[in-house]
């Protein structure tokens, strides 16, 4: 029989089959029965190699049946979780919990809390924490008010009408005025754009 030909696939119905069908060298246990093997290792009868194949076909049958058995275990302890109302979320809450308890009692958690103990008593640190504080306070001060005074423009600007919040000039008018045009700031503007379009 050419091996080539032959059905590996030891979860097939076909194992040992060939391609014609037949049973080739595979025995019931589905270990390859010794007149299949033409050469024994060294120092091996063919009493011993069968006496192997049957052991080997025992133990397969026997890592089968611990399949089914550890299956079926599983499948109880599933059931018997759901009865009790054990989740898998409630048992990562519980594996969580335990190891930050674990986290908190190890040698190096201390070790960092207690570090970190002495530096919030340290004077540096309370000198820097009341800086920070006081900068705090009188930035959130300086926010307050400028929001305070940029409502109050932006109010005063909704009571006048638009036509109105740029004088007596509309907004063509204030852009075709010829200080605007001769400003600096409209120059320098104006030649920005102008290299634009000539790059």
């Amino acid at each position: 029989m050419d091996p080539v030909g032959q059905d590996i696939n030891l979860n097939s119905p076909n194992k040992g089959l060939g391609p014609a069908g037949g049973v080739d060298s595979l025995t019931e246990g589905g270990a390859m029965g010794v007149a299949a093997v033409n050469t024994l290792p060294p120092g091996l009868t063919e009493e011993e190699a069968e006496e192997l194949y049957s052991d080997l076909a025992k133990v397969e049958e026997e890592i089968n049946t611990l399949r089914q058995v550890l299956l079926a275990k599983e499948k109880h302890s599933a059931d018997l979780k759901r009865k009790l109302g054990l989740s898998p979320l409630n048992e990562l809450k519980q594996n969580l919990t335990k190891g930050w308890q674990d986290v908190q009692t190890s040698n190096a958690y201390l070790t960092a809390s207690e570090t970190l103990d002495g530096i919030a008593q340290s004077e540096a640190y309370k000198k820097t924490s009341e800086t920070l504080s006081v900068a705090g306070q009188k930035t959130t001060a300086a926010f307050s008010t400028m929001g305070t005074v940029l409502s109050r423009k932006l109010g005063d600007m909704r009571a006048l009408p638009f036509s109105n919040s740029f004088g007596n000039y509309s907004i063509r008018q204030s852009i075709s005025m010829p200080t605007m045009r001769n400003s600096p700031t409209f120059k320098s503007f104006e030649d920005k754009v102008g290299n634009i379009k000539l790059g």
